[in-house]
Parts: C-alpha cells; sequence; structure tokens
C-alpha cells in the first residue's frame, strides 16, 4: 500500500474546511481539523502565497483565493478584488495616515466590505468590519457605490432596498434620490453624520468618504477612507486625499480587470 503523504492530507482538511464555512480563523481551523496551530500556520501560509488562500491583513482570517480550484475557472469575483485591492488600499493608508475599507457588490444593490486598513492603534478605529454589509442609504461606500450604476438599475436597487426600510434607514431612502446626484456632481460620496452602521464600539464616531471602482465598463467595488470624526472635516480630507482616492480606485479596477480577464 502506498504511503500517505501526511502534509498534503492536512493541507487538503484545512482546504475543505475554509471551502465549505467560509471566513475562517485558526482557533476555528484547530478546533475543526484537529491539527497544532503552528501546523496550520505552515500550511495556511503556503496556501497564502500559492493564492489558494487569502489572508485578511485585519483579523488574520482566512478565505480560499482566486487559485483555488472551481467548476467555474474564472476566479471568484469577491477574491478577485480582495488579491487588486491588497497592496493598493495599504499603499494608500500608509500615505494618508487613514483607514482604507474595500467593499465588493453581493448583488441587489448591496455591498459587504472584504477587507481593511483599519488598526485601532493607528487610526482609533476597531477593525472588526470584514463581513459588514454597510447601508445602501447612509454609507459612503453604499451610496458610491449605487451612484455609479446605471440610471435604470440604481432606481431599481434603490426601490427594492427601500421596501422594509424604517426609522433613519428610511428617511435616508426617502432622500437617496437627491444624495446620488449630489454624489455623482461631486465624484465621492460621504458617510451620514453619526451614522454607526450597527452596535459595536468604534473607539469613536468615523468619518469617510468614498468612490466607486470601475473595471471595463463595470462597478465591481468601492473603496473609502475613514477617520474619527473629531480629527478632520470630510473637506479637509476631500482636499488632501480625493485624488489619491481615485487613482487606488482605477488602479484597483485595471489590476481586477487583469485578473479575471
Amino acid at each position: 500500500m502506498t504511503k500517505l503523504n501526511r502534509s498534503v492530507e492536512r493541507g487538503l482538511k484545512i482546504l475543505e474546511v475554509i471551502s465549505s464555512n467560509g471566513v475562517c480563523s485558526l482557533a476555528f481551523l484547530a478546533e475543526r481539523t484537529g491539527l497544532p496551530k503552528p501546523t496550520i500556520l505552515r500550511i495556511c501560509a503556503t496556501l497564502v502565497q500559492q493564492r489558494w488562500l487569502t489572508q485578511s491583513r485585519s483579523d488574520s482570517r482566512y478565505r480560499v483565493g482566486s487559485r483555488f480550484p472551481r467548476v467555474n475557472p474564472r476566479p471568484d469575483s469577491i477574491d478577485a478584488l480582495v488579491e487588486a485591492g491588497a497592496a493598493a488600499i495599504l499603499a494608500l493608508s500608509e500615505a494618508t495616515g487613514l483607514g482604507v475599507d474595500l467593499a465588493a457588490p453581493l448583488g441587489n444593490g448591496r455591498i459587504e466590505i472584504v477587507d481593511t486598513t483599519r488598526t485601532f492603534s493607528d487610526h482609533g478605529i476597531f477593525p472588526d468590519c470584514i463581513g459588514y454589509r454597510p447601508s445602501p442609504f447612509r454609507s459612503a461606500l453604499g451610496c458610491a457605490f449605487l451612484a455609479a450604476l446605471e440610471p435604470a438599475q440604481e432606481a431599481e436597487y434603490s426601490a427594492r432596498l427601500a421596501v422594509h426600510t424604517t426609522g433613519k434607514d428610511r428617511t435616508a431612502a426617502l432622500a437617496l434620490p437627491a444624495k446620488l446626484r449630489e454624489v455623482r456632481a461631486q465624484g465621492y460620496a460621504t458617510r451620514e453624520d453619526a451614522y454607526w452602521g450597527r452596535a459595536v464600539d468604534y473607539g469613536g464616531v468615523p468619518s469617510a468618504i468614498a468612490v466607486a471602482i470601475a473595471a471595463e465598463g463595470h462597478i465591481v467595488g468601492a473603496v473609502s477612507l475613514i477617520w474619527l470624526a473629531e480629527q478632520h472635516s470630510v473637506p479637509t480630507i476631500v482636499k488632501a486625499h480625493l485624488e489619491d482616492l481615485k487613482a487606488t480606485a482605477r488602479e484597483i479596477g485595471a489590476l481586477y480587470a487583469a485578473n479575471v480577464g
């Protein structure tokens, strides 16, 4: 009987857990596979290097990467966006001193944050945002994405999203057409004042500006700068860093198109 390669066997076990469960922490992988954490770290480092996995900078969790074998040979759009944006958002964050969030579309006008450079020590904002779906009406990312869509598509999604909203979201949904016109006119979207998005401790009230990411004429995501509102005003950040934000969006769009083309 041919002797099995234990390293390959362990790597396949890790891949099976991640592909079945989505984003996985080191502790979760250890629990599900029964493998020691140092072993998992070594195997995952190899898989990340080969792009079978990607690892979030903010919380070190793993998800399948763009080279993970699939029935559809084209890379998954979210994985491709994360890969295209990883270096670009880090460079933007280092250049501006601000946090940067990257969001991908989920369909029907909703987006999800898929990568971030936020750290509490550098930005005063906790980085627990991967997988969060910001409001399409009140967040900078959500409004930047909707405003960049074709008018018919934007109207369809906006109407569908507004159906079950209440409270402040309902008020923002009713004002959305005017807000999206403003976004298109000024070239960026802003976060609603004092909008927190969910009941977590951000470390302080954040402010943000965002722009959409286009690849070959299609809107494939959005990217934002985020900071503590008490530290800088929106006009100050716009004057200092909007062009850098737009350049980063163009860079990510070009890399994304190359990855999935």
